[in-house]
């Protein structure tokens, strides 16, 4: 509960700093911490998984009397207290399901939730059974599920760190998509990045018909048009160049 804790304010402070506003230095804001937050939230849930593994490990060797009236109550008590804060943080649908750093948050509480459950099922069992090695069979099941979520945190955290490809996007659909604008030619070097979640950014070149660099201005309102109803990239960086034939001999003018 301590180190969950630790993680909320960590998505706190996060969340906080990222809504202030772009700097001469930080151009892009600081957006990024959100992610670095998920990131460390990720890694702790693992590190914490890690630690009940082995304390379950531990239980299996050396199986230990449990007070289950005691293991209740604390298990009861955490489960009202997780159940308030998992439902405050799904409050925002929009920010759960878009936020990386809200997402991290959740599942942590979600994870003690989950906890605090099997806790309560297994003093209950151990109440009318005396089986004690419930308490570390309970233990892995729920370690094995949160490591699932730590996982995909974590790689998800690094995509966006990695400024790979978001999900959800094809770089060659994204250019099917460009080159049927009448006036473009071709599409290439095109970039995607994630800058925090669910904002999108790209860079790319754009061959086009040889034209008037002030026609570039109606194209490049249309490529962010179709960029932003297609494939929500808000940020959108665009070089223009034009391959002309002058007396029989090729030129590129960028």
């Amino acid at each position: 509960m301590l180190t969950h804790l630790f993680a909320l304010l960590v998505s706190l402070f996060a969340l906080f700093f990222a809504a202030k506003p772009p700097t001469e230095k930080k151009t892009y804001g600081f957006y990024r911490l959100e992610i670095l937050a998920a990131l460390f939230n990720g890694v702790t849930l693992f590190m914490i998984t890690v630690w009940i593994f082995y304390e379950a490990y531990q239980r299996f060797m050396h199986p230990a009397t449990i007070s289950s009236g005691k293991m209740f109550i604390v298990a009861f008590v955490g489960l009202i207290a997780n159940v308030v804060c998992a439902f405050i943080l799904k409050g925002n649908k929009h920010d759960h399901g878009h936020s990386l750093n809200v997402r991290a948050a959740f599942l942590h509480m979600l994870g003690d939730t989950l906890s605090s459950v099997g806790v309560i099922i297994g003093a209950i069992i151990i109440y009318y059974t005396n089986w004690f090695i419930v308490d570390p069979i309970v233990s892995v099941m729920l370690c094995i599920l949160i490591l699932v979520w730590s996982y995909k945190l974590v790689m998800e955290s690094a995509d966006i760190l990695l400024e790979a490809t978001p999900k959800g996007i094809n770089i060659d659909e994204v250019i099917a998509s460009l080159k049927q604008i009448p006036g473009i030619d071709n599409a290439h070097d095109i970039h995607i990045w994630t800058i925090t979640s669910g904002m999108y950014a790209m860079s790319g070149h754009i061959d086009t018909k040889d034209m008037m660099i002030s026609e570039t201005a109606k194209l490049s309102k249309e490529i962010n048009r179709i960029l932003g109803e297609k494939f929500k990239i808000g940020h959108a960086v665009i070089q223009f160049g034009c391959e002309c034939k002058i007396n029989n001999t090729s030129h590129t003018h960028q």
